[in-house]
């Protein structure tokens, strides 16, 4: 199935031809001038450390959906540009007309440019700090291609958005004929123009800052103690200088496509079991996304081949799903989301991503709902590590990552959350699909990494792959044996292997981090977490009761019964949707994994509601807690509703 769309893509007037030299005024541009001297202007381009760079489809840095401008100031630096880091700085500096530089790191792109314009800064520059990405490292020695780590040049493109999938056609797929709001009504793109640069040139930027020493915790890995500013300093190389930005962004209307593929199931063909990886990058992107790229080609390869010679068709349908756009903010997928909502929703048992497959190779990454959990961990027992054929990855995997259940009696895997990073977003947040996401990783004693460090750079190459994240390809190989076993397992298992028990550790644990953190405050206003802790004591009874009936189940039952089963193992992940719940988050209605800007861990609507309560004392505010507490417990007793039926059957 071909499914082209109409949809809204930053891109640079450069994009629309051939990439001219670097001295074409379209191109973003830092500088550092002096009565109309230029004394400083940062790369146009990554270094040419091998052929790679060298080729003229590489894609300048830029930040996509970043607004066009040459604003012109003092420079400030503004640490990981938190609303907090901001905040901060405007204690002792006026920081109107100033420009700022932040690094990446603790709060998202497009978040860095909003929290920076509230303050009156008026243009950002964006950098990669070797100590958050390079273990500080930062010489050309210990960088690539020596080593795995960024070079100096290196720049993270991306997208700056605050929400995903067309920003102009919310909720409906972008088609020639859709509706299409106005730019100016989008919300959560950088009001003031920004530019990510490499650590190199920030370097010269920060070092020769004037004003206070930075915090220690705002120090980084580059060669001089971190200041402040604003300015800089005044016997150095940029004495009186101002910085500008120059920034020629605009957006225009792109066509964009997915292609999927589709092995028809033989005895539940509307029921599908969904696999997707995206296919578009910033630059070569071998890693991100062709790494799992590749896996996907390789099982839908062997799959393709066991159907063409009649061995094997699926009792489930399986769809395919090579995304467009993903970098732009996840549009291939969510528009696809919304094209078939109704289909998805009602269909779809279990969605899989495997976006970017082999981070490094040191150990499995799996993140997901927990009803996803033990199929996963099933698939893992079964799988061998490239290092020892009598390991397997599950062993492996519980030495990286693990936590204590109650549930499994002992150690289990540490099952990681999923955020909106990826193509499963629309699937989970807003179809309410129970999703995963597969890949392998480093070890995170031995490296800090935010991620791997050429991750949105020209250095994302096969030659850096084969070099430094898998020799070998063996990670790729594991990953693809281990994702098309837990695929295999969705898609003909006569029951499916979703456990619906598992959430109530998550249940659970929420209850209590809200009653700790949150009940004392709540009783002095009256309101009460008991009617959600009896909504969870019900799931956990119907969720087991509903185990107990699966495990009998004999092999002669009934295919009504067993579809019926398996409607309750599929909906129960839906029950936590409520697309009210949140009206000024786009897409997010799961009750449970929303985002949430609160630190305190428990369900995001409740955590967020209680923090701006305590911050305004208003009684409306905190009509608002008691309002997402009703919420959770009414999505908390719908699931456990949707479990009763299933263990009644």
């Amino acid at each position: 199935m071909y499914s082209p769309e109409r949809l809204t893509l930053p891109i640079r007037r450069s994009l629309q031809h051939r990439w001219p030299r670097p001295a074409h005024p379209s191109f973003p541009r830092r500088g550092v001038s002096a009565n109309g001297e230029m004394r400083f202007t940062s790369r146009l381009t990554e270094s040419f450390l091998t052929d790679d760079q060298k080729d003229p489809e590489v894609v300048k840095p830029y930040a996509a959906y970043a607004p066009s401008g040459n604003p012109k100031g003092k420079l400030v630096y503004a640490n990981q540009g938190k609303l907090s880091d901001f905040e901060t700085l405007n204690k002792t500096i006026d920081l109107t007309g100033t420009i700022a530089i932040v690094r990446y790191g603790g709060a998202g792109r497009s978040a860095k440019a909003i929290n920076a314009a509230k303050f009156g800064v008026i243009g950002l520059i964006v950098y990669t700090d070797p100590k958050d990405i390079n273990d500080g490292n930062a010489g050309e020695s210990q960088t690539y291609p020596n080593s795995w780590y960024m070079p100096p040049s290196g720049v993270e493109r991306g997208s700056y958005t605050e929400d995903f999938g067309d920003l102009r056609t919310p909720y409906y797929p972008a088609k020639s004929f859709t509706y299409r709001i106005d730019e100016s009504d989008i919300k959560g793109l950088p009001p003031i123009p920004t530019q990510p640069i490499g650590f190199e040139d920030a370097e010269t930027l920060i070092c020769e800052l004037d004003g206070p020493e930075a915090d220690v915790s705002w120090q980084g890995s580059l060669a001089c103690k971190y200041n402040i500013g604003p300015g800089f300093r005044a016997n150095g190389r940029f004495s009186g200088s101002d910085v500008q930005v120059s920034v020629y962004n605009y957006a225009e209307i792109k066509s964009s496509a997915n292609v999927m593929g589709i092995i028809r199931g033989s005895v539940e063909p509307d029921r599908y079991i969904i696999y997707g990886n995206h296919r578009d990058s910033w630059v070569h992107g071998a890693i991100d996304p062709s790494s799992g790229t590749a896996v996907m080609l390789e099982i839908t390869k062997v799959l393709g081949r066991k159907v063409k010679e009649g061995k094997w068709r699926p009792r489930r349908t399986i769809i395919f799903g090579s995304w467009g756009a993903e970098e732009f903010g996840l549009i291939g997928s969510t528009e696809f989301a919304e094209d078939y909502y109704s289909k998805l929703r009602d269909r779809t048992a279990a969605y899989i991503n495997v976006d970017i497959s082999v981070f490094a190779n040191a150990t499995l990454r799996a993140q997901g709902t927990p009803v996803v959990q033990n199929v996963i961990f099933t698939a893992a027992k079964q799988v061998k590590t490239p290092v020892s054929a009598s390991l397997s990855v599950y062993d492996n995997w519980i030495r990286y990552f693990n936590r204590t259940s109650s549930l499994y009696g002992g150690l289990v895997p540490q099952l990681g959350t999923l955020g909106a990073g990826s193509d499963y977003a629309p699937f989970l947040h807003y179809l309410g699909i129970s999703c995963m996401d597969l890949a392998y990783t480093y070890d995170r004693s031995k490296s800090s990494a935010r991620i791997y460090p050429a991750y949105h750079t020209a250095f994302d190459t096969f030659d850096y792959t084969d070099r430094h994240i898998d020799p070998g390809f063996t990670s790729h190989q594991t990953v693809a044996r281990t994702a098309g076993n837990v695929l295999l397992r969705l898609a003909d298992s006569l029951i499916l292997p979703l456990g619906p028990r598992d959430y109530t550790e998550t249940l659970e644990n929420y209850y209590n981090t809200a009653e700790r953190e949150f009940s004392a405050q709540l009783t002095a206003k009256g309101i009460s977490l008991v009617p959600l802790k009896d909504a969870i004591t019900r799931y956990k009874t119907f969720s087991e009761e509903l185990s107990k009936t699966i495990s009998e189940l004999k092999s002669t039952e009934t295919p009504l019964r067993v579809r019926m089963i398996n409607d309750q193992l599929m909906l129960v992940e839906r029950a936590f949707i409520n697309h009210f719940a949140f009206p000024n988050k786009l897409y997010y209605s799961h009750v449970i994994w929303a985002s949430r800007s609160s630190s305190v861990a428990t369900f995001p609507g409740i955590a967020d509601a209680y923090a701006r309560a305590i911050s305004t004392g208003l009684k409306e505010d905190w009509d608002q807690v008691h309002h997402h507490i009703t919420v959770v417990v009414t999505a908390v007793d719908n699931a456990a509703s949707t479990l009763q039926t299933a263990a009644s059957i």
